[in-house]
């Protein structure tokens, strides 16, 4: 039965997160939502635990306290940061795609051709360059037509021309399969362009809003440097809705996590 609190456009809710490994307080009291329709970012220096929070998100891990709720019938397609392959392994990118378990060729085909990656499809992964890589991610996590995608670190081994174009595409998918997006990274100034609310983590929420506003906040300038505001991208882009996202800033705690 739906929870009545719950507006119809949420897709997924974590309340009150706290997780610790052995003595290390990886994440305290996090509270966060994604909408359908809204792009939501993660942003946090190395250890900040955002990896963690995704996989317990995504239902790998289980917190101490708090929960997760999700919309019914919840969709997710996931973008790992980097895939591994190996060098001797003979697959092409169309068979990489069909192990999602999506047999249909023209869909496979259609996604293809938005993402422009159409003329990989023969090709052996492991010859795939690092942006091209990326987008055929981005296809297998599509090809579900999820509600809602999980994208860590999309821009990871692009360089900053790719950067913007992936971003800008991930923004157009989102408006046109209407999805949520949950996106990590670990600059401000790589994803300004491509979304609606940012979420800064150190283990606990330091600050969170819009990305022009975060971007002066004092406890992300405190987190980046001073010299952060500087970095930010000059486009952005806006919608006319707002997302309610919350977290209660508590004392911090250090830890090494690889998220």
């Amino acid at each position: 039965m739906p929870n009545p609190a719950i507006s119809e456009n949420v897709l997924i809710r974590a309340s009150h997160i706290s997780i610790q490994f052995e003595d290390r307080q990886i994440l305290q009291d996090i509270n966060m939502q994604v909408n359908q329709g809204s792009i939501v970012t993660l942003i946090g220096p190395n250890g900040a635990g955002k990896t963690t929070l995704v996989r317990i998100i995504l239902g790998l891990l289980q917190p101490d306290s708090g929960t997760v709720w999700k919309a019914p019938g919840l969709k997710i397609g996931y973008m790992p940061q980097r895939l591994q392959i190996e060098p001797n392994l003979p697959i092409t990118v169309k068979r990489f795609l069909m192990l999602t378990g999506i047999k249909d060729a023209r869909a496979i085909q259609e996604l293809l051709d938005e993402l422009r990656i159409s003329h990989l499809k023969d090709q052996q992964l492991r010859n795939v360059s690092g942006g091209e890589l990326q987008r055929v991610l981005l296809c297998r996590a599509l090809l579900r037509r999820p509600s809602l995608m999980i994208l860590d670190e999309p821009a990871q081994g692009v360089d900053v021309t790719g950067q913007a174009e992936l971003y800008q595409l991930i923004v157009r998918m989102a408006q046109q399969y209407s999805c949520g997006i949950l996106m990590i990274s670990h600059d401000l100034h790589l994803v300004m362009s491509a979304t609606d609310e940012v979420v800064c983590l150190n283990h606990h929420i330091c600050c969170h809003g819009k990305p022009e506003h975060v971007s002066t906040d004092p406890a992300y300038l405190d987190l980046f440097g001073v010299n952060a505001m500087n970095d930010i991208a000059v486009y952005t882009h806006n919608h006319n809705h707002s997302h309610d996202i919350t977290g209660n800033v508590v004392t911090e705690s250090r830890e090494t996590d690889d998220g």
